[in-house]
């Protein structure tokens, strides 16, 4: 994670790349402060030298250059992004947390099984 002051220096991506990982997906979700409705999350894996001078967090943008942005990225073959999903009657079960992480884990296996050829 990186502070608004600090530049980025991908410090943890660069470890395992000396590993000999390939692709590394990058995780979010959105949905922990509603109080019914689902919680998503997403996970993208970018290429190794991919850099966006005009991408920050997503919260600290004009809504117009978000959906610029928006666009821009999911129309670059070169992204790869899923999507993982837990209801609402889920949530209630396991709580938000555990919710959370599993619509993470939904979002990267539904990248497929990519564990043989070096990703992360």
């Amino acid at each position: 994670m990186c502070g608004m002051r600090r530049r980025c220096g991908f410090r943890y991506e660069k470890k395992l790349r000396a590993t000999g990982v390939a692709r590394i997906a990058g995780i979010d979700e959105a949905g922990r402060g509603a109080l019914a409705g689902p919680v998503v999350a997403a996970a993208v894996v970018l290429p190794e030298k991919f850099r966006h001078r005009r991408l920050n967090d997503s919260k600290q943008l004009a809504p117009e250059l978000r959906e610029e942005i928006y666009c821009e990225l999911v129309a670059n073959f070169e992204i790869r992004w899923t999507v993982g999903i837990v209801d609402s009657i889920e949530i209630d079960r396991i709580n938000i947390l555990r919710a959370s992480h599993k619509a993470m884990r939904f979002a990267v296996e539904a990248h497929g099984d990519r564990g043989s050829d070096g990703t992360a």
